[in-house]
């Protein structure tokens, strides 16, 4: 069946669908396991040829650096599966439990994505959790090819786009629940990252809001520290798109390029775009980084976008610049993320640090 494109992306049913804004609804089930996916599977082997590539170049720590737990729950209330892959530093205890970083991936991609970024950061001491949208996930590249756009344009409607948010919510919630890997997980120190439509998702859980009849509508996930936000969208089709995001407090990171575009029917956007939100976000700890030219998917596991040489050292800087910026959160001090410049200058096109100083 073919869809008709739309050609912006409205929340538009938020003020009527108080069932989905009421948190407390969301069916607790018990954690299970959840297998890898299968030999000779297509996602198999397309993650076997990422992971081959990524290897190859250098850009993933040893496999005894991190552990991986596959899981899954079925959200009753919103009839919605909800998958996510967790990789754990091997060190962390119960006396020593790991910082949690969350993190929501863009349109079409899957918890196997942004491996370069969940295996380091484990290696480095901080568990990721990588969580699946089964609403805009790769399933979209099913079917149909000549329906492809009109897939990924309902995908952006309001609908998914906020159970994008509730499925972040609702998988911290198991995964904390979970007795096998919760004693693992530091509670109080849990931050948020994404790519793309996923940045959307963790501006919205991080206090971003829009507005309806009855008032303003916040999703915000108190337990959230800071957030990364990864080539973000602008809010098509917002009447007061300036408002949404300076509602956010918390500590935020945003990393573009000036090659950042998208390209989806309805829902172009480029780099500028990107620094509108940056500039929009009501947070006083804030820092944007702009890298030379590049493209919207290099920050994704692919080494094939934005120029090879050029994609695999963005890949490197992106790396030390978030964990920086978690190990400044963590301290309370913005000093490594300040510093991280001095070795990355090269690839730089503007860096404005914490307080706002532009220094490029």
């Amino acid at each position: 069946m073919t869809h008709t494109p739309r050609t912006h992306s409205r929340l538009t049913r938020w003020a009527t669908a108080p069932l989905l804004l009421t948190l407390a609804l969301l069916a607790a089930c018990a954690a299970k396991p959840n297998p890898p996916p299968e030999p000779g599977s297509a996602v198999a082997n397309w993650t076997e040829r990422q992971q081959a590539a990524l290897v190859n170049a250098h850009l993933l720590p040893a496999d005894s650096a991190y552990e991986t737990h596959y899981l899954q729950w079925q959200d009753d209330s919103r009839h919605r599966l909800v998958q996510a892959k967790l990789y754990l530093p091997p060190a962390s205890s119960a006396s020593q439990p790991a910082p949690l970083v969350v993190f929501s991936h863009g349109i079409g991609g899957s918890r196997e994505g942004y491996s370069y970024l969940g295996k380091n950061w484990a290696a480095q001491g901080f568990a990721s959790l990588h969580v699946q949208h089964e609403g805009s996930d790769n399933r979209l590249w099913s079917g149909n090819p000549l329906a492809l756009v009109a897939r990924m344009q309902d995908a952006a409607q309001e609908g998914e786009a906020l159970n994008r948010v509730h499925d972040l919510r609702f998988a911290l919630d198991q995964v904390l629940a979970n007795a096998d890997v919760s004693p693992r997980l530091d509670a109080d120190h849990i931050l948020a990252a994404g790519h793309s439509y996923g940045a959307n998702t963790v501006l919205l859980a991080s206090g971003a809001a829009v507005q309806r009849g009855a008032g303003p509508v916040q999703l915000r996930d108190p337990r959230l520290k800071a957030a990364v936000i990864i080539s973000a969208p602008p809010f098509h089709g917002e009447a007061e798109p300036q408002n949404i995001v300076k509602a956010i407090r918390i500590p935020t990171l945003h990393i573009t390029a000036t090659g950042d575009d998208i390209r989806i029917p309805g829902y172009l956007s480029s780099h500028e775009d990107r620094v509108r939100l940056y500039e929009q976000t009501g947070s006083h700890q804030k820092t944007l980084v702009v890298y030379r030219d590049g493209s919207h998917s290099m920050f994704t596991d692919r080494l094939n976008t934005g120029g090879l040489e050029l994609n695999q050292k963005v890949k490197v800087a992106t790396l030390a610049l978030t964990l920086a910026f978690f190990n400044d959160v963590l301290a309370g001090q913005p000093t490594r993320v300040a510093a991280w410049p001095d070795r990355h200058a090269d690839l730089l096109a503007r860096f404005e640090p914490g307080n706002g100083q532009n220094k490029q």
